[in-house]
Parts: structure tokens; C-alpha cells; sequence
């Protein structure tokens, strides 16, 4: 059986896995507390074919609960909401961050906040797992006492005939009190010395497995790497970040052991284009990419992750903001299918700054009502990275306006085909809820600033004042 634990924080989550079989906790790496958190346990859990996590519950020095211990308390409550057949269980911890610290400073490798935290929640289930069994060792949440526990709780009485045993006779009582002053002193003296023994072989054999894992921990490559996209990024930008990605975290690999390799064009190749269980994605034209539903943010994986676990994340990280922000409903509110918002998003993002991205989704929904062309440059483009990415064929920007593609929206009116780009939740929201203004126009002039108009003939102004260079770039 497998099992997860975690670390839980209000910033980060450390995550291991331990196979119940070797009873070795291993360091998974970490989950961010940004509200995406549930999903990346649940897809945890389903990697690893468990629903079983232990959270560790921290104590004071003197034994008592904390307020990172009800943190903690009602962290689990919502996880057990969250996923429903999910079996959490608690693990009494006690400064495991300085611990964790100390092994990473043993083990010679660099480390981030993190990696303390993975190993944090490695500490955490080791020792569950060695007190698995006994008593207090794995209590479930909101898991009712049992009768016979309710019993035992009531004030600490007796059944009924043990209440009525007494004693017979002088000689009976006169025996007792020999086996009193000379049988308890023995049997105490017994006990203390198998309790000694017993936390002598406890503590040897925790030795010997914590030297076990810093020598498995020694062994390996790298646990973790980190992956990102950035607000704006294409899926040909993250084709080839997937190329370039170190699984192995920089680290050079132990004696008798291999690099991780990198990800193939073909593995990649084949995640973008496999399928996945998201309900948003039903909405997507047949044949529609990924563009523009991976969710740009930074995520920790494991260096066995496929680049389908990858892909997924940032997908969930989509789902995740959708929901969160009802996007359907306000994309509707102004005329639109979710696709037709992510499509806008994705164009909003590449052309202003988060502060301008409001009115300029304004521009783009004014213009749609009136039947008039977008007008973006930065369609155009994407549609030239399609059809002509080394631009051997449309060499200036005027042939370039005139490319007969569905994503030139300087050429036909509407929206693009499709996204442009991976929208960021500020370009998302925009579109969500844009400034009520009126403009028709807007260009980013070479100071860096956003200017608006009305009319084509303030446009011009605003072009010949303001936008001498840049407008001249290359698409």
C-alpha cells in the first residue's frame, strides 16, 4: 500500500510517498498554497493509485496543540471534502523543519525552502509509518468512538461483576500483602528494564533506517525540478522549455547511477496531443490544440513525471481559475462561449501591460458588437509562426497583414481561430469584466504607454505622435 504525507503550511506543502512494503519514506517535493493546492493532492494520489494521506500535527515542546495544529485540523477537514473517499490521518510532529534542515545540510546538495519542507513531510510518515499499529498511531478524522470505547469513557468504571469480586477470607488477604511488598517491587523492576531494552532496539532501529535513507538519499539524481509558464507563452515556447528541461535539478549523479534523460520531441509530441478529462476542454473546436488552457504558473514535479503529469497540472491550474472566478458565467455576460473568453484573454495578454488589459478587452468587445476587425497585430503574427516561422516568405510586415489565415484578424473580422497564446489571470479576468469605456482604438507607444481613441483619425495622431518605432517592428 502506498501512502502520502504532507507537510502542511499556509505558503507550501512538502510532499512524500512511502510504500508500506520498504517502509522508507522518500521526499516527493512540494505543492504551492495558491488554490490550486487540492487539485495537485488529488492528482497526486491518483499517480500513486492511493487515497490515503497522513498530515503531520504539530505539537509544542511540552505536548500541546497549536494554532498551526487547528491550521492544520481544518486543513484536513477541507481535503476531506475535497476528495470525498480520501482516508487522512494524523502524525504528532515537533520541529521536523529543523530536523529535515539538518539532513539537507548533511547531505552536501543545495536546497531551497522547498526541498525542507519535502523532507519535513518524509520525517512525518516515516514515523508513522514505524508506529503504525499502535495505539494513537493513525486516528482518522470525524471517526466516531466505538461502543466499546464509549464504555471505557465513562468515568472509569468497572462492569458490573468485576464490581462485585471481594475478598474471602484473612489468609487470602495476608498473601496479597506479601505478593505486595515483595512481587510489585520485581515486577517494576522487570518492566523498566524491557521498556529500556525496547527503546534501545526502537531507537537502533530508527538509526538504522535513517542511515538507510541518507544513503538512498545520496544514491539518487535529483527528487525534484521545477517547470514554468509564463503568462503569454505559446505551446511552441513550451514545446521547447520541455526540451531544454533538467530533470535531474542540476545535480550530478552518485557512483553507478544515470542522469535522468530528458524528454523527447516524440514523448512531448505525443502528450500535447493526447486526451485529457477536462470538462472545460469539451468546449474546444474538433481538432483545437492545448493553446491557451495551460495555465501559466511555476510547479514542482517529480523526476519520473511524464510530460502527460506536466500538462495536466497546468490544466488543472486552469480548471481550478475557472471555477473559481466563474469565468463561464461573466464570459457569457458579454456575449461569449468560455472558448470565445479564452480566445480573447489570449490576445489581450500579448498586446498591453496587466494595468491596461481591462479597457483594452473593452476595445476588442466594443469592436466585435460592431462588426469591426480586431485589428491585432499580435494575430497576425502567431498566424506567421503557423505558416512561415522563419519568415522566408512574408519578409515585411505589409505582405505579412495581407497572410490568408483564420488568426489574421487585421484581414477578416471577429475573433481568431483559436488562442494566441496561455492568458494569465489578470488578461482572463479583463476579459471577465472590462472597464466601462467607450474607445475604439488603442496602440502601445515607444515610451511603453497605452494610448486611446475614439476615431481612426485620433488613432493616427496617437500612431505618428507616439509610436514611430515600435509600430515599424517586424511581426
Amino acid at each position: 500500500m502506498k501512502i502520502i504525507g504532507l507537510d502542511v503550511g499556509e505558503k507550501r506543502i512538502g510532499v512524500a510517498k512511502v510504500d508500506s512494503s520498504t517502509k522508507i519514506a522518500v521526499p516527493v517535493g512540494f505543492i504551492r498554497v495558491d488554490g490550486t493546492e487540492w487539485q495537485e493532492i488529488e492528482r497526486l494520489g491518483r499517480i500513486n493509485s492511493t487515497n490515503v494521506f497522513v498530515l503531520g500535527l504539530p505539537r509544542s515542546n511540552e505536548g500541546n496543540e497549536t494554532k498551526q495544529s487547528a491550521y492544520v485540523r481544518a486543513f484536513a477537514k477541507t481535503l476531506a471534502e475535497k476528495i470525498s473517499d480520501a482516508k487522512i490521518r494524523f502524525q504528532d510532529e515537533s520541529l521536523t523543519s529543523v530536523e529535515a534542515e539538518s539532513r539537507l545540510k548533511k547531505s552536501k546538495k543545495k536546497y531551497e525552502r522547498g526541498d525542507i519542507d519535502a523532507e519535513a513531510a518524509a520525517i512525518i510518515l516515516q514515523d508513522f509509518v514505524e508506529n503504525l499499529g499502535k495505539q494513537g498511531a493513525c486516528s482518522l478524522i470525524n471517526t466516531p468512538k466505538s461502543s466499546e470505547q464509549k464504555t471505557s469513557d465513562k468515568e472509569g468504571k468497572l462492569p458490573k461483576k468485576a464490581s462485585k469480586v471481594v475478598l474471602k477470607t484473612k489468609t487470602t488477604s495476608s498473601k496479597l500483602k506479601k505478593w505486595t511488598i515483595f512481587g510489585i517491587p520485581v515486577i517494576v523492576i522487570l518492566v523498566l528494564v524491557g521498556i529500556t531494552a525496547g527503546l534501545k532496539i526502537r531507537d537502533y532501529v530508527r538509526w538504522r533506517r535513517e542511515q538507510e535513507y541518507i544513503a538512498w538519499q545520496e544514491s539518487q539524481v535529483a527528487a525534484t525540478f521545477n517547470f514554468t509558464i509564463k503568462p503569454g507563452e505559446t505551446i511552441f515556447d513550451i514545446k521547447k522549455h520541455l526540451l531544454a528541461v533538467d530533470r535531474n535539478g542540476g545535480a550530478e549523479p552518485a557512483e553507478g547511477e544515470e542522469l535522468v534523460p530528458n524528454y523527447t520531441n516524440d514523448e512531448i509530441e505525443k502528450a500535447f496531443n493526447a486526451q485529457y478529462d477536462y470538462n472545460f476542454l469539451n468546449g474546444r473546436p474538433e481538432g483545437a490544440s492545448l493553446e491557451g488552457y495551460l495555465f501559466p504558473e511555476t510547479h514542482n514535479f517529480y523526476s519520473t513525471a511524464t510530460v502527460e503529469d506536466i500538462l495536466g497540472t497546468f490544466l488543472s491550474g486552469m480548471q481550478d481559475v475557472i471555477n473559481s472566478n466563474g469565468l463561464v458565467e461573466a464570459y457569457s455576460t458579454h456575449g461569449l462561449s468560455l472558448y470565445d473568453g479564452i480566445v480573447l484573454a489570449s490576445v489581450v495578454q500579448k498586446e498591453v501591460p496587466p494595468q491596461d488589459m481591462p479597457t483594452a478587452a473593452q476595445v476588442f468587445l466594443s469592436r466585435i458588437s460592431y462588426g469591426m476587425a480586431l485589428g491585432s497585430d499580435i494575430t497576425v503574427a502567431y498566424a506567421l509562426n503557423i505558416i512561415d516561422p522563419n519568415r522566408e516568405v512574408y519578409q515585411d510586415n505589409y505582405a505579412a497583414l495581407e497572410v490568408d489565415s483564420c488568426y489574421n484578424t487585421r484581414k477578416y473580422a471577429g475573433l481568431p481561430c483559436g488562442p494566441v497564446s496561455n492568458p494569465g489571470l489578470s488578461a482572463l479576468l479583463a476579459v471577465a469584466h472590462p472597464t466601462d469605456t467607450a474607445y475604439l482604438y488603442f496602440l502601445t507607444g515607444d515610451d511603453g504607454m497605452t494610448y486611446y481613441s475614439y476615431t481612426q483619425d485620433e488613432h493616427d495622431r496617437n500612431r505618428l505622435n507616439h509610436c514611430q518605432e515600435l509600430c515599424e517592428v517586424s511581426l
